[in-house]
């Protein structure tokens, strides 16, 4: 028998060479893969905490065992999906070993450190989202040999250096996002040899020089959005041919004719002295540190800059001494004020405008008029120009005592909670009813005080039962902050009622969760909709966490138009909990826009978490509610007291809300008739 069986295995060995040698090396592939998952794991994910199921143990990482790997039938990996995830560590090196990598999605953690040049390694990779981390240094040059690029996601980052010429050779690439970065240098003119490029996204940056003419030939662009940096000269008209999908404003050095916010051209905005970006293979030499592309001043301006800062240096010189002690006086006066603010009887009316631009006159330092002279004042005297009627500043303008009164002088105690950009306090006003005061700093607040003032115009306007009520605002020119004021919700949010266990917390009951679900939908068809002169609003930040409860439980959307106040690196920066809470639609991290479709989205999230009563939501959960299998995702706390019919009928919204086409996903006229249907049929 011995001799037999080894007769046969050589006969299969014979005959079948090729599968054992493919076997053989789909297991020595596997074991490569293995191992350099664990230095990857080790790199992302320092302490262990998110990857726990990536295990060094695991006989075949492409056995589904580890999360947000997929790999190919040879056993190699091609996609590594974890964004959203919080993780806090770097991007390896050794990333750019896994050659058959073709999709790579890191975006929405807190990754630091640089982007590795041996991620140009990845010449197979199309995908490349690194989007929304704390990624720092330059982009590597390498990344012109990714041949198969055709989405770069580098956006929200703190990317520095200048945007490599060797960006130009990737023939394939469609989207190429860097804003918000601090990014410098010029416009690559070679991104103008880009035929399939669709959208350019460069915003928020320090880009100089003028905008490459080969840049507005490109074909297929669409998008272009090269707001807030220093750009300057003749815009190229073919650009026009874009309509919206040309952003250029905070560029103030820019000109052109057809661009109905553009000044016209002379002479001197056009500079002729200074060349326009060029192409490799031109005889012009690049100065050290500076792209090809860059906009090079003669030295004849240097030479007078240098001059001029010699004078500015000992103008702000003296200005820093004087503002420094105004402050001091300032900030005396401000204690000895709150010392004895308690004790003195203050008039329970409001301030009119007038009346606050009179004691400001006469009881402001001379100092401190000074200091923000030219500074943040959104509320000041000629600013409101026909944005603001009296009645809507008699009504709603509180002043700096009413506020300071009401939160104990920003006291701890009143203190409810706190974010990067804003801290939230409880307050008493003067006739005993309770607030809720948010602080913004005006750092994180839109630097063009003429928008400011539109967002908080809208803001007043905005009126429905299922929204926050803002009662009024207050913007101290001295303290540098914005408060927007609203009722206090004494329920918390709806976060409060998830994951609820041991007895510990309230369970809401079903007809509650109802009642919850269909009043967020009527604060969201109020927003969508463009009623009584409202223009339509996308939220843009829908969570539970959003979604505060009254007294009688019925739901109020808090936040509601606050991004038109904010400034858009802050307005970004809280995308990050949504990503990885789930409630950002997908479509997000390749348009970059929102719309009424991504609201729907986080809607559909939110159902399904009322239904199951858990923050977190999983592919498990969607799968249960097509199959309308009860038990995985409706809450065990309600202990099946909940009606079937209406529970098949939410998950039904939840699915449609959540599809990941936005095209096939509901308008909210649709979603409120099916939930109108839900309410009749009960009847």
């Amino acid at each position: 028998m011995g001799f037999l069986s080894f007769l046969s295995f050589f006969i299969l060995i014979l005959a079948y060479p090729q599968q054992i040698v493919s076997s053989e090396a789909i297991n020595d592939s596997t074991k490569t893969s293995l191992s350099l998952l664990m230095t990857i794991k080790e790199s992302l994910d320092p302490k262990s905490l998110i990857l726990s199921s990536w295990s060094a143990n695991s006989t075949d990482p492409c056995n589904g065992s580890f999360e947000g790997i997929a790999c190919n039938e040879l056993g190699q990996v091609v996609n590594i999906s974890l964004q959203g995830k919080d993780l806090t560590g770097k991007i390896p090196s050794e990333i750019g070993q896994l050659q058959s990598l073709s999709g790579l999605y890191l975006h929405f953690n807190k990754l630091h450190g640089v982007v590795p040049k041996e991620i140009a390694n990845l010449t197979q990779l199309s995908d490349l989202y690194l989007n929304v981390n704390n990624l720092s240094g330059v982009i590597p040059p390498e990344v012109g040999n990714m041949s198969n690029l055709q989405v770069m996601q580098l956006c929200y980052n703190q990317l520095t250096g200048s945007i490599p010429n060797q960006l130009g050779a990737l023939k394939k690439l469609s989207v190429l996002a860097l804003q918000v970065n601090q990014l410098t240098g010029a416009i690559p003119a070679s991104l103008g040899g880009l035929e399939m490029l669709t959208r350019l996204d460069l915003s928020f940056n320090y880009l100089f020089g003028s905008i490459p003419v080969k840049l507005a030939d490109a074909p297929k662009l669409e998008v272009l959005d090269i707001r807030n940096n220093t750009l300057s000269g003749n815009v190229p008209q073919a650009l026009k041919r874009l309509n919206e999908g040309f952003q250029y404003a905070n560029n103030p050095d820019l000109c052109g004719i057809e661009f109905s916010s553009l000044k016209l051209c002379t002479v001197s905005s056009l500079n002729q002295n200074r060349p326009q970006p060029f192409e490799p293979g031109s005889n012009r030499l690049p100065t050290k540190d500076i792209p090809e592309s860059a906009n090079v001043r003669s030295e004849q301006m240097s030479q007078s800059r240098n001059s001029q800062t010699a004078v500015a240096v000992g103008v702000i010189a003296l200005f820093v001494a004087v503002a420094v002690t105004g402050l001091f006086t300032f900030s005396w006066y401000r204690r000895s004020k709150q010392k004895i603010g308690g004790t003195l009887d203050s008039s329970d009316r409001r301030l009119s405008t007038d009346e606050v631009k009179e004691i400001s006159r006469r009881s402001a330092s001379p100092l401190i008029s000074l200091e923000y002279s030219n500074g943040w004042d959104p509320l000041g005297k000629g600013r409101g120009g026909s944005a603001f009627s009296q009645e809507v500043f008699e009504s709603f303008m509180y002043n700096l005592d009413e506020v300071e009164s009401a939160t104990q002088y920003f006291s701890e105690t009143s203190l409810l909670g706190k974010s990067n950009f804003t801290a939230v306090y409880k307050g008493t006003l003067r006739d005993g009813s309770l607030v809720a005061i948010k602080c913004i700093s005006k750092t994180s607040c839109k630097s063009d005080e003429t928008e400011f003032l539109k967002g908080l115009k809208l803001l007043t306007s905005l009126k429905h039962e299922n929204l926050l009520r803002l009662r009024g605002f207050c913007c101290s020119k001295g303290r540098g902050e914005c408060f927007l004021i609203y009722d206090f919700v004494p329920n918390g949010n709806l976060l409060q009622y998830l994951d609820v266990k041991d007895g510990k917390g309230k369970v809401l009951d079903w007809s509650t969760r109802l009642s919850i679900i269909k009043g967020i939908a009527r604060g969201i068809h109020y927003l969508h909709g463009n009623k009584g002169g409202k223009p339509a609003l996308v939220h843009r930040n829908m969570s539970a966490e959003k979604v505060l409860v009254d007294q009688h439980y019925n739901p109020l959307l808090s936040d509601s138009g606050l991004h038109k106040l904010l400034a858009d690196d802050i307005v970004f920066s809280t995308l990050k909990e949504s990503a990885a809470m789930g409630y950002l639609a997908p479509e997000y991290t390749t348009t970059g826009r929102f719309t009424e479709k991504s609201d729907l989205y986080a809607f559909g999230m939110i159902i399904f978490q009322v239904l199951s009563g858990r923050r977190k939501i999983t592919p498990s959960n969607h799968q249960a509610a097509e199959l309308c299998r009860f038990e995985d995702f409706i809450d065990p706390n309600l202990w099946g007291n909940f009606v079937e019919e209406e529970a098949v009928q939410m998950a039904k919204v939840a699915l449609l809300c959540t599809h990941e086409s936005p095209n096939q996903r509901p308008d909210i006229e649709i979603v409120m008739q099916e939930l109108n249907d839900l309410s009749s049929s009960k009847s």
